[in-house]
């Protein structure tokens, strides 16, 4: 089942029939909101808002691990997330759509960024952390409706909350990346120790502050003066893409943690063995 991430902005799906709404708790936690599970077009999916109704979650203040399991628990196999990113290059225009298949890790260990630890040891393997089958997905239909899109991207996720400073979007753009954003990690490793096909859609909404046209910063007042027409592109795309079969998630992410886990099974507690059996379904 596909499982929808809503970022700044997207605190709900038009057009979702509602089924059921799941308030869960987790062993990592409470998620950032109710799962909602409906029918979205053709499809059966699970949404869940990242920041929590009204937006009252800061990045490093959203439980990334509550919100995959929940995910996961609920029936979970794909995750297709949405967030607003900066553009760290020039032909990655604001107002354009892009999805990266590579992270740059820059934050600054105030979030929980793994299932394992504390008696259960585990290393997943992240080379590539993205699902291409969902980025061929968005990207065939992003380009049957003409809208500008970009992928084979480098996302550098940064703490926050405050936005960056010259000097560390200088740092990040010669450090290869092209997108900066404060909330694809950790969702995006633990959706691998989750076994979950991961991507994001990013809405382009700013050059973040490399330029040296100070016009050109981002400010959360010239984010918003655009987000709102990149966020309708981003429905639109979703929508269509909805209307088409799912992908089909990699076998090599559905099985990653095979081989990863170095615990035994005599050795876990019954909690942990009831956790790690959700995320190895």
């Amino acid at each position: 089942m596909l499982a929808i991430m809503g970022g700044t902005g997207l605190h709900d799906l038009p057009d979702l029939t509602v089924v059921e709404r799941i308030q869960v708790d987790t062993p990592f936690g409470s998620p950032s909101g109710d799962i909602v599970q409906g029918r979205f077009h053709e499809h059966n999916v699970l949404f869940l808002a990242r920041h929590g109704a009204g937006h009252r979650l800061l990045p490093h203040e959203v439980n990334y691990r509550a919100n995959i399991f929940a995910l996961k628990a609920a029936g979970a196999t794909m995750l297709l997330g949405f967030s607003a990113v900066g553009s760290l290059a020039l032909d990655v225009k604001p107002g354009d759509l892009a999805m990266p298949e590579q992270y740059f890790d820059f934050t600054r260990g105030k979030r929980e960024y793994t299932f394992f630890g504390n008696g259960v040891a585990a290393h997943v393997s992240t080379a590539k952390p993205v699902s291409a089958a969902l980025v061929d997905w968005i990207d065939d239909t992003a380009h049957e409706l003409n809208v500008s899109f970009h992928r084979n991207l480098t996302y550098a996720c940064v703490e926050g909350p405050r936005l960056g400073t010259q000097a560390e979007s200088h740092f990040l753009r010669q450090a290869g990346c092209h997108l900066v954003g404060m909330t694809n990690v950790p969702e995006v490793f633990l959706a691998r120790e989750a076994q979950m096909a991961y991507a994001t859609v990013g809405l382009v909404t700013d050059y973040d502050c490399w330029l040296d046209d100070p016009t050109q910063h981002v400010s959360v007042e010239h984010v918003f003066q655009l987000y709102g027409a990149t966020l309708a592109k981003a429905q639109n795309v979703l929508k269509a893409a909805m209307q088409r079969p799912l992908p089909e998630p990699e076998s090599e992410i559905r099985s990653a943690l095979k081989g990863a886990v170095l615990t035994r099974d005599t050795e876990l507690t019954e909690v942990q063995w009831q956790w790690l059996d959700t995320l190895k379904r």
